[in-house]
């Protein structure tokens, strides 16, 4: 029997590969994808013809450029439908699956996050992710709220111990009462202020790094977390 083939980093795809995986993945929860990206395209496309036909009036140039500029405005249309639908199918896979909060992490931008995803966890799969970025150390607890209370207190305490003066936030993510939900995850994080300089991020992380090499190996929760998350969130960046 043939094994399944090893999944592609999306870092290492093209821009058209990484389209394509990430239409692949949305349409399963979006069947309807195809179909918004083509009205937005056609939309889009007739705005543009509209208004480049009015600015440079008629005759065989302004034909051009209105042609032109509805093909330019229908895809720029078409492709902020596709992220947007995109990102909400990718979200609605990951809900309610282990890992789904370490995946939403990826979504952070620049080099000034670090995300650490399963730093702690039970055996009933609740487990708290760290990330390190301009608001301190963050604490990203998923799972029940009642077992994740008493492993975020413990997670707090340890992170205390280690990085005595550092801003330390506890964020649950789900959709009870004082909870994230996991599409604003990232936002949330990011809205959190700029509380801690990039020189102190640096001896962050190296004390960090020696509370983690106390750690037994702790392995991520299968689940099916999509692997063209990293690929998309190039898509939504424009990159």
């Amino acid at each position: 029997m043939a094994k399944d083939p090893k999944p592609v980093d999306p870092d290492k795809m093209s821009r058209g590969k990484q389209f394509v995986e990430t239409y692949r993945m949305a349409s399963k929860s979006d069947p309807r994808l195809g179909l918004w990206i083509i009205g937005s395209f056609v939309v889009g496309a007739a705005v543009g013809f509209a208004v480049f036909w009015i600015l440079p009036g008629s005759g065989w140039l302004g034909t051009v450029i209105s042609v032109v500029g509805a093909l330019l405005l229908g895809t720029l249309l078409a492709m902020i439908v596709f992220g947007r639908r995109a990102q909400r199918a990718a979200y609605s896979q990951m809900e309610g699956q282990p890992g789904a909060a370490a995946a939403a992490l990826r979504m952070l931008r620049g080099r000034s996050w670090k995300t650490d995803p399963v730093i702690a966890f039970t055996k009933q799969q609740d487990v708290v992710h760290r990330v390190v970025g301009p608001p301190g150390i963050i604490l990203v607890g998923e799972g029940n709220p009642h077992r994740l209370r008493q492993l975020m207190t413990s997670e707090r305490r340890k992170h205390e111990r280690v990085a005595d003066g550092i801003p330390i936030h506890e964020v649950f993510c789900g959709n009870g009462e004082g909870e994230v939900p996991l599409p604003k995850l990232a936002r949330h994080v990011q809205k959190l202020g700029r509380q801690v300089k990039p020189a102190e991020m640096t001896d962050v992380l190296y004390r960090l790094k020696a509370l983690d090499a106390n750690r037994s190996a702790i392995p991520m929760p299968k689940g099916p977390v999509p692997t063209s998350m990293k690929g998309m969130r190039g898509q939504m960046r424009g990159r």
